[in-house]
């Protein structure tokens, strides 16, 4: 059994690993002679007073101790397996086949958009051109939001599977093993395709199927079982257990599934801006004026406040990141936000968020699972009418917004599509825009110089989770009503972010495995 023991160091003596063992013998109370191995287990800045310290976990292996290496990824050649069927090659998708493979069991996957590298083009067209290709963009494709939004690996899920083994399967493929030390692990849009790449490439090599331009557009139920679909609006191919792992922006999906009487439901989300600051400030405010310390990373923040009985929260906070234009169709804004793996954009943006159930809105009916999916459709779209009906963003400096004013020019913004000044007020919703108001002039109590008119709001954040659940039982994790039926993931509730949905995806492939006693 191995030894931890906690230290806290200086910024600047974190890469002296001669001082940082043998501080950390000194703790542990062992001499050098008596391990045989050491490591940083964990990593994490303490900035909430002066000195900043980093704080280190070290873990220390005696003579006698067994080390743990990682999680081994050991794939069966499954080409004449029994067959799971998964739509959507996002994190859910992608790790469902992974575990498809090491379960001994054939994934066929079908991702509506194309492989990793080609929707480079499709990025390009949106921030260039302002055309949104509607089966490729950012919420589209291979590796599904995330690879093109950052790559953030944070969750508190941890009792929802084994968070450590998807850390360590994306290891495997590729990522730098220092996201199993750091307290927020990322990877960077810039490393992620990569990554997803060696994943494809293992699923096809052990014997599974990875079908792009392969859209999921009708779905057969016999006897409350699913027994067939049709990609693409081609012939029906039988099924018998199939993953639905199709995100949070997969609006047609939910369609299809309450035509065919596939029981869905509202769910709660949040909506509100993406808010861009300097980096330089964030860091002047985080770092209590040392924030051109070479020894600390851009630094990020976490706020959230109470507001007229709503949640209002920092969301996807992205140091040294750019705000990117997410639309799933044309008619509509969409904003979220994402960093290089260095994060040495000179912009930090988060977005800022009001929790929204169902029941507070105006149209609200119990029966209704569209109720937020319809308040969702309508800010985008009366954004992308503010803005000019192209996918520049409406915009407004932070004291304008609070104080109802237009603003009359801009510092520079990362979003490249461009802004226009808007008041925010006429296309947010008062649920929305009212508390934002209160909430900034809080944020700005709690962080000294946050509350400022350098600060630039973009409209709308709106795509922070699935505004509608699809219903599934808690021990076979099949859907309530349909048997071989799994939602999983963001898009059927079950998962906030890369991590979780990854976890849910493989969880889902054991409950199949469980079902034939694989």
């Amino acid at each position: 059994m191995s030894t931890l023991v906690q230290l806290s160091i200086l910024p600047r003596q974190q890469e002296d690993t001669h001082f940082i063992l043998e501080e950390g013998l000194k703790k542990a109370r062992l001499r050098k002679s008596d391990i045989k191995e050491w490591r940083i287990r964990k990593r994490s800045i303490d900035a909430r007073r002066k000195p900043i310290k980093v704080n280190l976990q070290l873990e220390f292996w005696k003579q006698e101790d067994e080390i743990k290496t990682l999680s081994p990824f050991v794939p069966q050649h499954v080409s004449e397996a029994k067959e799971i069927v998964i739509i959507g090659a996002g994190p859910a998708g992608l790790f469902a086949a992974l575990r498809a493979l090491e379960a001994g069991l054939k994934p066929i996957v079908y991702e509506r958009g194309k492989d990793v590298r080609s929707r480079r083009r499709d990025l390009a067209t949106i921030n260039k051109e302002h055309i949104v290709n509607p089966e490729s963009n950012y919420c589209f494709g291979e590796g599904g939001a995330g690879t093109y939004s950052d790559g953030k690996l944070y969750t508190r899920s941890k009792k929802r599977g084994n968070v450590l083994k998807a850390m360590e399967w994306f290891v495997h493929f590729g990522a730098d093993p220092d996201i199993l030390v750091e307290s927020h692990p990322h990877i960077g849009t810039n490393k992620l395709p990569k990554i997803i790449t060696a994943m494809r490439e293992a699923i096809i090599e052990n014997g599974g199927e990875v079908h792009f331009n392969s859209k999921l557009t009708n779905i057969k139920v016999e006897n409350s079982a699913i027994t067939a679909i049709a990609i693409n609006n081609e012939e029906w191919r039988s099924v018998t257990d199939l993953i639905l792992a199709t995100g949070h922006s997969a609006r047609d999906i939910f369609y299809l599934l309450d035509e065919n009487h596939i029981s869905i439901e509202a769910k709660p989300f949040a909506l509100g801006v993406r808010i861009e600051h300097s980096q330089e400030l964030i860091d002047h405010i985080q770092y209590h004026g040392d924030g051109d310390n070479p020894n600390l990373p851009p630094a990020a923040y976490s706020l959230v406040e109470q507001v007229d009985g709503l949640g209002v929260y920092s969301f996807c906070m992205c140091p040294g990141g750019i705000i990117a234009p997410c639309a799933t169709a044309q008619n509509e804004v969409v904003t979220n936000g994402w960093s290089p793996s260095k994060r040495n954009n000179p912009y930090a943006n988060s977005g800022v968020v009001v929790s929204v159930d169902p029941s507070d809105l105006p149209n609200y009916k119990p029966e209704d699972p569209f109720v937020c999916l319809d308040f969702q459709k309508e800010v985008e779209q009366r954004c992308w009418e503010a803005a000019g009906r192209t996918q520049r963003v409406p915009a407004q400096r932070m004291i304008d917004f609070v104080n109802g004013k237009v603003s009359e020019d801009f510092p520079k913004t990362s979003y490249q599509p461009g802004i226009v000044s808007v008041d925010l007020h006429n296309v947010l919703p008062p649920l929305i825009a009212k508390r934002l108001q209160k909430a900034f002039i809080s944020f700005g109590k709690k962080m000294k110089g946050y509350y400022t008119n350098e600060a630039v709001l973009h409209a709308p954040e709106s795509r922070t989770s699935s505004p509608v659940s699809i219903p599934r039982d808690p021990d076979s994790l099949q859907h309530i009503d349909v048997t071989g039926l799994y939602p999983c993931g963001e898009g059927a509730g079950y998962a906030g972010g890369i991590i979780s949905a990854a976890i849910d995806g493989m969880n889902c492939v054991d409950a199949i495995a469980k079902k034939y006693k694989y």
